[in-house]
């Protein structure tokens, strides 16, 4: 049995893309989320301008702020996935574990805004981690090198053809000449 690189490539190409076509499609849409959260609210709230650019409050005064958020359901430290500092703006980001964002004033503790983030979601069905942790490595990575063995015959097979023809002119030529 020989190899035919060329009905042998169509072929791992074929069902390469059958193979990875469901996470490869669910990469792609989130991806294309992804791209436009900053522009999109929906996705991801924007960010609020606090009065000062130099934090001064404490940690003990952002809980406080945070616990006034009945969406976010906070009572205490463990109901806060993290906090993001934006001393540019002035604020800070206190993110519950629920996936409520509040944006807190670091000058006044002032509650600026309240919104619901999907960002981490969209994050976390992109990268396979949304179904289970073992879904990265088991499932996405596999489709990852397979879409990088997809693209890799699917340029052999769109440049072979053009390459051949090049050849084949530069035979004729020699022939005739």
């Amino acid at each position: 049995m020989s190899w035919n690189s060329r009905r042998d490539l169509r072929k791992i190409h074929r069902w390469g893309g059958a193979l990875i076509a469901l996470p490869f499609l669910l990469v792609l849409i989130t991806g294309l989320f992804l791209q436009v959260k900053k522009e999109v609210n929906w996705i991801q709230p924007p960010s609020q301008k606090g009065v000062s650019t130099i934090p001064s409050i404490s940690f003990d005064e952002i809980l406080k702020a945070s616990k006034k958020v009945p969406e976010a359901q906070i009572s205490n430290w463990k109901d806060i996935d993290r906090l993001d500092v934006r001393p540019d703006k002035g604020i800070v980001k206190v993110r519950a574990v629920n996936r409520w964002e509040i944006q807190v004033d670091t000058e006044t503790a002032e509650v600026l805004q309240v919104a619901y983030r999907r960002s981490e979601l969209f994050e976390s069905l992109h990268d396979g981690s949304w179904f289970h942790d073992s879904a990265k490595l088991w499932v996405f990575l596999p489709s990852g090198i397979v879409v990088t063995i997809l693209w890799i015959t699917g340029m052999y097979l769109f440049f072979v053809p053009y390459l051949a023809k090049k050849r084949n002119k530069k035979k004729a030529g020699r022939a005739a000449g």
